[in-house]
């Protein structure tokens, strides 16, 4: 019976062992999905670097076949046996790509860089921190939490903080500045 399995590959080698093995008739899964570079150049890069899963019956495709492929380290095992993967992993994989690369045409990020930002979930609930940039397209994101008089960048869900609103009326209420340091006055201040 035909089972998928998971491999471990060299790295950046993803792609030539999947083109290998789908040149010797073996179905491959190699996960993958497009990123775009800092030049603004898209490449499609693989979801699990250094693994794809094949699809194969031991009983009827000999080791051989897939085995001695160049750029191909092993097959994932637990002990010395072999680990199926099952089919509902895989279309669970799929199917969240599918919906991952169908969301990608909506913005990115809803926050700007030294933004003030409140957590709404989780351990640091209703604490506020400045939003550093995103890590991940539209999911995890960066931001500076002061803990124990430090500044420390903690990785959070975009779907865990909100824009602060009490920072904005913080910078509603501001007053504006009147001198330039040292007790230099700016020219054109209005006094209130």
């Amino acid at each position: 019976m035909e089972q998928w399995y998971a491999l471990y590959t060299k790295p950046n080698s993803e792609y030539q062992v999947a083109g290998i093995l789908r040149q010797r008739g073996i179905e491959t899964f190699l996960p993958d999905m497009e990123r775009q570079k800092a030049n603004k150049m898209h490449t499609r890069n693989p979801f699990f670097p250094c693994y794809l899963f094949i699809k194969v019956d031991f009983k009827t495709v000999s080791a051989s076949q897939w085995l001695w492929t160049p750029g191909l380290r092993s097959i994932v095992t637990y002990g010395d046996r072999p680990v199926a993967v099952p089919d509902e992993v895989i279309n669970l994989i799929r199917r969240k790509l599918n919906e991952f690369e169908t969301s990608r045409n909506q913005p990115e990020c809803r926050f700007k860089p030294g933004e003030t930002v409140r957590i709404t979930n989780g351990p640091f609930r209703d604490m506020l921190a400045v939003f550093d940039k995103p890590v991940t397209p539209g999911e995890r994101v960066q931001i500076l939490l002061r803990i124990l008089g430090h500044a420390s960048r903690v990785r959070i869900d975009m779907s865990d903080i909100e824009k602060s609103p009490s920072a904005a009326s913080e910078h509603l209420n501001k007053r504006p500045r009147r001198t330039r340091g040292r007790g230099r006055h700016i020219r054109n201040c209005v006094e209130n």
